[in-house]
């Protein structure tokens, strides 16, 4: 049996003492026992500091707790990060070795949220997809050592059968012809052999990685977790192409045993061979999922171009018709990832909510039609109501619980927690939340309608038109393009730029700040088809879409596109 690992306490220690150790401080990266944890509690440099238990500490991956908050080299705590390259650094390190680097941050703001961050989602993916190739080419490679032995025996009996016709001047012809099958065949085998052990190792590895992952997500340091992400995706690209190099070189290719009966044997005349053995060669066609590369640095937040914007799917939630009948008329993305979603029904509507993973878990009824909602704040949400009305629903307590009413009939609504603005065909309403006064805006026009930085974007979707308007009124933009037929649902990212559903053309556009430039990201290409809602949390860049499954021409179950922005 193993023995414990017993930590002592660092500063006892200092002391020339050995005391157990029971917990680990983050901060000043030493143990301590129960006496001098009671003290480091009570100072006042490190009451703040977080601790953990040695034994968590101790479930942390072996990479991970060599890493330290402070240089090596100067035994100073980092405080900046150099995004050029792509290290923290201390304050000495900026004289030392990066005097002419530029993009100098605060490391505090490169580590704010990193765990809870779409990269770690996305990471923990990779390591899954790599694992995944793995499995299936060590799969394939087991399938084909198998079928090479099979074709080595149907090659054998093809000989033996032959031989069965000639005499025994053809022996000598039939061992050569023996050997040399067994020859390519073990050369064959071999190859394959050493390949399997190699990427079984791999697998191994990432199968390790994979399963400290969630060890490192549970209880190391925000700086940790940065460069043991940096550490894992190290190791995911690099068997990544290793993979692409076997695929590239050929290692993967198809070898196949096969025999060709020589003629001459028919005659009997000048026969010098019994055959034949060669290695016909197949074109590897497994399909492997793609792995992102050098995605580490997008832990370090930069202002994509449009042309950089390309999300990808993450997943589809299917929600049945028991649930989900007519139109999606909104969906969010709420803080907690949680979405919610409004149907209207001929005579009535209901606001319901689902958790991430697309399970039913609550309702709020109207009577009525209702035409759009927005998340508000806390657990608030607001409704736009037929009758002029708009309605502010407790989605924790399932209920409304105020209905404020307007000059007019309400479309859209979005909100930025302080205020409501609520958009129609012909004039939108401000509804100051703190004390409910209400500031009517004549010249903004809004089917749908979206908050950004105190700016009101709508889409006009008779004309075709995307809109920008100041908060008073006044338009800044509007932008109209081919790709842009009857604008729906609105929304936009954390950068600004701003994401437009385009009802007729079944794709989602988004169009640059400034109002000058857009681009397509989203079409039936991507399974998006009648889409008519959109929304994007801009804190995880995960961005919904709701549409129908193409299946049944235009019926059928209606579908949420969980989409990952940028």
């Amino acid at each position: 049996m193993a023995s414990l690992v017993v930590d002592y306490c660092t500063l006892c220690n200092d002391d020339g003492k050995s005391t157990e150790a029971v917990r680990w401080c983050i901060e000043c990266e030493v143990f301590l026992c129960t006496d001098c944890e009671k003290h480091h509690k009570k100072s006042r440099m490190s009451k703040a500091h977080n601790t953990m238990s040695t034994k968590d500490y101790h479930n942390l991956p072996k990479f991970m707790q060599e890493i330290s908050s402070q240089c090596r080299d100067h035994k100073k705590k980092y405080e900046l990060y150099c995004s050029f390259h792509a290290c923290p650094c201390c304050v000495t390190c900026i004289t030392d070795k990066h005097k002419k680097c530029q993009e100098m941050k605060p490391l505090s703001d490169i580590l704010k949220q990193v765990k809870s961050s779409a990269s770690v989602q996305l990471f923990e993916k990779d390591l899954k997809d790599v694992k995944e190739n793995l499995e299936e080419i060590i799969k394939y490679l087991k399938h084909r050592i198998k079928k090479s032995t099979i074709q080595k025996t149907k090659a054998a009996e093809q000989i033996q059968s032959m031989r069965k016709s000639i005499d025994d001047f053809l022996n000598k012809l039939e061992q050569e012809i023996i050997d040399d099958l067994d020859s390519k065949h073990s050369q064959l085998k071999s190859k394959m052999n050493t390949l399997l052990q190699q990427l079984k190792i791999q697998a191994k590895q990432i199968s390790q990685l994979q399963s400290e992952f969630s060890k490192m997500t549970q209880h190391a340091t925000e700086l940790q977790t940065y460069v043991g992400l940096r550490e894992i995706e190290k190791t995911t690209s690099e068997a990544s192409k290793h993979l692409e190099d076997l695929k590239s070189g050929g290692l993967l290719d198809e070898f196949n045993l096969e025999l060709t009966i020589s003629s001459e044997l028919q005659s009997m005349k000048d026969v010098k061979s019994f055959g034949d053995i060669y290695i016909n060669t197949s074109p590897f066609n497994l399909q492997l999922k793609a792995v992102r590369k050098d995605q580490a640095q997008y832990l370090v937040q930069t202002i994509p171009t449009i042309e950089q914007i390309k999300p990808s799917m993450l997943r589809q939630l299917y929600i049945p018709q028991d649930r989900m009948t007519n139109n999606v008329c909104a969906c969010r993305v709420l803080p907690d990832g949680k979405y919610l979603v409004l149907k209207n029904y001929s005579d009535k509507s209901n606001l319901q909510l689902f958790s991430n993973d697309g399970k039913f878990m609550k309702v709020v009824k109207f009577k009525g039609c209702s035409y759009d909602s927005c998340f508000v704040k806390t657990n608030t949400a607001a409704v736009a109501l037929d009758k002029n009305q708009i309605a502010l629903v407790d989605i924790e307590k399932n209920k409304i619980f105020k209905l404020i009413n307007i000059s007019h009939l309400g479309f859209s609504v979005a909100s930025d927690g302080q205020t409501l603005v609520i958009g129609s065909y012909s004039k939108s309403t401000i509804v100051n939340l703190i004390d409910m006064s209400q500031t009517i805006l004549v010249g903004v026009v809004a089917n749908c309608v979206a908050l950004f930085k105190g700016n009101i974007y709508s889409t006009i979707y008779r004309e075709n038109k995307v809109c920008c308007y100041k908060r008073t009124g006044e338009p800044l933009w509007t932008f109209m393009h081919y790709d842009i037929g009857r604008p729906t649902g609105i929304t936009l990212d954390k950068n600004g730029f701003v994401y437009v559903v385009s009802m007729s053309k079944s794709v989602v556009v988004v169009v640059s700040p400034d109002g000058k430039t857009c681009k397509t990201i989203l079409s039936e290409a991507e399974e998006i088809k009648s889409p008519f809602a959109i929304d994007i949390d801009r804190e995880s860049g995960i961005m919904l879409v709701s549409g129908k499954i193409s299946v049944h021409n235009d019926d059928g179950d209606d579908k949420l596109c969980i989409i990952n922005d940028v």
